[in-house]
């Protein structure tokens, strides 16, 4: 998980901080027992085994219930054969190492351990090597289609589904090479903004019809079914890191490919040139 970090809005709520997980003593308890299980974690170690409770179990069921089906009709086709594969049971949350042991087949890649907020050399810079951040925490179950943070729902339903395609896993480590080449935190920023409105918010037209594949919407229930109503543009590397987004509720702007290869061939050629002297060319501050 990046320094900016997603939402999966179901449109019940009118900002993150009215969310009741965030009132609820027992949740807060069990999600700082959560995150003190990534602390001192290095990237690659394997994650802790978790028992989670009946209750999360059935948070992950009624979740996953309704985004199959939401995710059938709006989702991708890309996205839609890569979860014939991916390791998304319906019955149970999935451990890391079971996600892992399906994505290091299928892709090379697997999960290593996030307690929340991952800075963004670490978080992208480790897909060069074949690792994600995904966190292990459940949403709470009082609203289980709204997060105020990624939690395991959003990393399994999103960067699980995309990573058991190669054609994902291949833009997840163009990033990644991009992001371990510069230490310019100006830069660094620039990878991740492109990083969100592609790989977190991004969407393909489908004959005429926008289809999501960012893994934000992928995990939203309540965003997917609304795409229309969001101003679609063309994926343009400079209209992107013009754009400002805002991490509490629905993004009213989304960024549009004709298909994945197009994504992997804009984000490739605006990568592949990034070095630490990059941000001014783009109307960004230079580091300090």
């Amino acid at each position: 998980m990046h320094v900016r970090t997603p939402i999966a809005n179901d449109g019940r709520l009118d900002t993150a901080a009215k969310h009741p997980g965030l009132s609820d003593p027992r949740y807060l308890l069990r999600r700082r027992a959560f995150a003190s299980l990534a602390r001192g974690h290095r990237v690659g170690d394997p994650s802790p085994r978790v028992d989670y409770t009946k209750a999360e179990q059935q948070t992950w069921r009624t979740v996953h219930q309704q985004l199959w089906d939401t995710q059938r009709e709006h989702a991708c086709r890309a996205v839609l054969d890569a979860r014939e594969q991916a390791p998304v049971p319906a019955d149970h949350i999935p451990q890391h190492a079971e996600v892992g042991l399906h994505l290091r087949r299928l892709t090379g890649f697997d999960f290593t351990l996030a307690g929340g907020v991952v800075g963004n050399k670490r978080f992208l810079g480790s897909m060069a090597d074949g690792y994600f951040h995904a966190v292990q925490f459940v949403r709470h179950p009082a609203v289980p289609m709204f997060t105020p943070e990624p939690d395991i729902v959003h990393d399994v339903f999103g960067h699980g589904i995309h990573l058991a395609s190669p054609a994902f896993a291949d833009i997840y480590r163009l990033i990644g090479d991009a992001a371990m080449r510069v230490e310019s935190k100006d830069v660094l920023q620039m990878i991740s903004d492109v990083y969100w409105f592609t790989l977190e918010y991004g969407v393909l037209d489908e004959a005429g019809t926008p289809k999501a594949y960012g893994a934000a919407l992928l995990s939203s229930s309540g965003e997917i079914c609304r795409l229309r109503r969001a101003r679609i543009r063309p994926l343009d590397i400079r209209a992107v890191l013009a754009t400002e987004y805002d991490i509490s509720g629905y993004q009213p702007v989304l960024f549009s490919a004709r298909s994945l290869d197009e994504v992997t061939d804009t984000l490739g050629g605006f990568l592949s040139a990034l070095d630490d002297g990059s941000a001014p060319r783009f109307g960004r501050a230079a580091e300090s």
